[in-house]
């Protein structure tokens, strides 16, 4: 992927923004149109997404047909697809979903290694558990990652030893296909897993949610086709509420998913962020952020993609803000880059501290990942100076029409 550059200045945000539909929810709904041969039809799809493409280029190379336009994506299958992804371009992590779903229709299946973010120890032998658990062989062969078993994959009860979203994922898209019945036990329910069982239920799954115990699938022979509205992305959503707070701001947020990010907001409430509920949105007024303490975890807490995004508000504060990832210790990375734009900060054992209060400075600064480019995106908009963001293509991974918005927003 060739790099690119992205230049941000400070400037106060007002006006109204429309958040999109989840990159999180929308790729797993791709994976599961895998498990069907009939058409799948997505409304909201946020289609303009880089990894989105990425997906609806993999379907394709498969033997999909994908129709898009304006948030609408509709997938069909003319023939029988190929049980092989083979891939040279840029991976995504959710090739390890497709892999489950490819062997959970065919028995087998082909797909490239994962790629994505580099987020510390994100390795797939919880993946390789799940397929195995329920009858296929796994194994690595040039780069590429295969399965096969005998026949249809055989429920099963699978004990996850961490709340996995990844491995929550994969063991529903095999367990719908499999015979028998599959219990999945400790999952990760969260709002993109809900959607994905919406989705596949209206399919003809039989999948029922015991909150964060388990969750029991009724394996069936085949999926019928659907239509399907992807929720609001909590990650956009957030984003920017913050970006609001920070800058001043006067932002009304359409489509905010209020349900989905009570927790977050409870602690930025608390730290001094000013909002209140419109309809069908949030309004957040510019306001002066205090310090802020969080750890991340499973949700309904606060996601581990969030604390980039949560540093730069701690950095806009009076006074020490720390932060805690117990999903990914020492995620800090992107610490060091918003370092050269005049961030104080300091890593004590899995702790990242960060002494705020001093005025950021535009600085040539690399998005490491999505995430982290989002972050140095905040923290251009209320540095003094010009902010040249390197690889910023990583934004455009999880953001839709990230630059639209933000020159609509200040206009």
């Amino acid at each position: 992927m060739k790099k690119n550059i992205l230049c941000v200045s400070k400037t106060k945000l007002e006006g109204k923004v429309k958040v999109s539909g989840a990159k999180n929810a929308a790729l797993k709904l791709l994976t599961a149109s895998v498990l069907t041969s009939d058409k799948v039809e997505l409304f909201d799809s946020p289609n303009g997404l880089l990894d989105m493409q990425v997906h609806i280029g993999m379907l394709e190379k498969m033997g999909k047909t994908c129709y898009q336009k304006d948030g609408y994506l509709c997938i069909e299958e003319s023939s029988t697809i190929s049980n092989e992804l083979l891939w040279d371009e840029r991976s995504i992590r959710n090739s390890l979903l497709i892999l489950g779903s490819l062997t959970a229709r065919f028995s087998q299946g082909k797909v490239p290694l994962p790629g994505g973010c580099p987020l510390g120890d994100r390795k797939y032998d919880l993946h390789i558990q799940v397929l195995e658990s329920m009858g296929a062989k796994v194994w690595e062969e040039e780069g590429y990652l295969c399965a096969k078993s005998n026949g249809r994959l055989i429920g099963c009860e699978i004990h996850l030893p961490i709340r996995s979203t990844g491995a929550t994922e994969n063991a529903i898209l095999c367990g719908v296909l499999a015979e028998g019945f599959t219990k999945i036990w400790n999952p990760h329910i969260r709002p993109e897993i809900l959607d994905l069982i919406d989705m596949l239920n209206k399919m003809g799954a039989n999948i029922k949610v015991y909150g964060q115990r388990s969750i029991e699938i009724e394996g069936v022979k085949e999926l019928q086709g659907v239509k399907h509205k992807v929720i609001p992305d909590n990650m956009e959503a957030i984003t920017w509420a913050i970006a609001s707070a920070i800058t001043g701001g006067d932002i009304e947020i359409i489509n905010f998913p209020l349900e989905h990010l009570e927790v977050p907001l409870v602690f930025l409430r608390e730290s001094g962020m000013n909002f209140y509920k419109g309809e069908r949105s949030l309004i957040v007024k510019g306001s002066t952020p205090y310090p802020i303490e969080i750890s991340t975890g499973p949700y309904p807490g606060i996601n581990s993609d969030m604390q980039p995004l949560f540093a730069v508000y701690g950095a806009c504060s009076q006074g020490d803000s720390k932060i805690v990832d117990l999903r990914f210790p020492g995620r800090y990375a992107y610490a060091e880059e918003l370092a050269k734009m005049g961030m104080k900060y300091s890593i004590e054992g899995d702790m990242l501290k960060i002494h705020g209060g001093n005025q950021l400075q535009g600085a040539r600064v690399k998005a490491l990942d999505l995430r982290a480019g989002m972050a140095l995106i905040l923290a251009g908009l209320v540095s003094e100076g010009e902010t040249i963001i390197e690889d910023a293509w990583q934004i455009s991974r999880g953001y839709e029409n990230i630059t639209e918005k933000l020159k609509a927003l200040s206009s």
